[in-house]
């Protein structure tokens, strides 16, 4: 009885984690108490305005966190959203050398949508970047992608995978 309960367990297991996949990146210890700012997500998902979305949870789950990060300006002009990728981050970190950021956390969203099917699973994949405002220096990347339950929605499948994100972040 005691080998069916653990063969129950462990294929339990299996199957949880295959829902959720995240890559294994060490953090150094970054200080809590230096100046953040959050630059725009880009968007790779074929969802309109997902960077703008998983932006605004990772405000939320940075300030839980204790972090009080400054969040680049939205511009509403279309000029904006006709710069390529590298263009936009490149302004955002002059920005954030304006703003005397230390540091910025940048990123992109991978995946953003429901899964076509009977159950219209919530699938989310981000990436995170914390970079050092001076120079631009990648200090630290993570990625984590989740395929949430049926009932589920979007954005808390995007909450759940940038917490487990943010949590890999160590801080002093």
């Amino acid at each position: 009885m005691q080998a069916i309960r653990n063969l129950g367990l462990a294929l339990a297991s299996l199957v949880i984690a295959g829902c959720a996949s995240f890559t294994d990146e060490t953090s150094p210890n970054l200080p809590r108490d230096a100046q953040w700012g959050i630059v725009p997500m880009v968007n790779y998902s074929q969802t309109p305005q997902a960077g703008e979305r998983s932006e605004q949870i990772l405000l939320s789950v940075l300030s839980s966190r204790g972090l009080q990060p400054r969040v680049y300006p939205v511009s509403t002009q279309g000029e904006q959203a006709l710069m390529d990728d590298s263009e936009r981050l490149a302004g955002a970190l002059d920005w954030a050398r304006e703003q005397k950021l230390d540091y910025v956390i940048a990123g992109s969203v991978e995946e953003w949508q429901y899964k076509n099917g009977l159950d219209g699973e919530p699938a989310v994949g981000i990436s995170l970047r914390v970079l050092e405002a001076s120079s631009g220096r990648v200090l630290w990347s993570k990625s984590g992608a989740r395929a949430g339950w049926s009932r589920e929605s979007l954005a808390g499948t995007a909450q759940t995978v940038l917490d487990k994100l943010v949590g890999a972040l160590r801080f002093e």
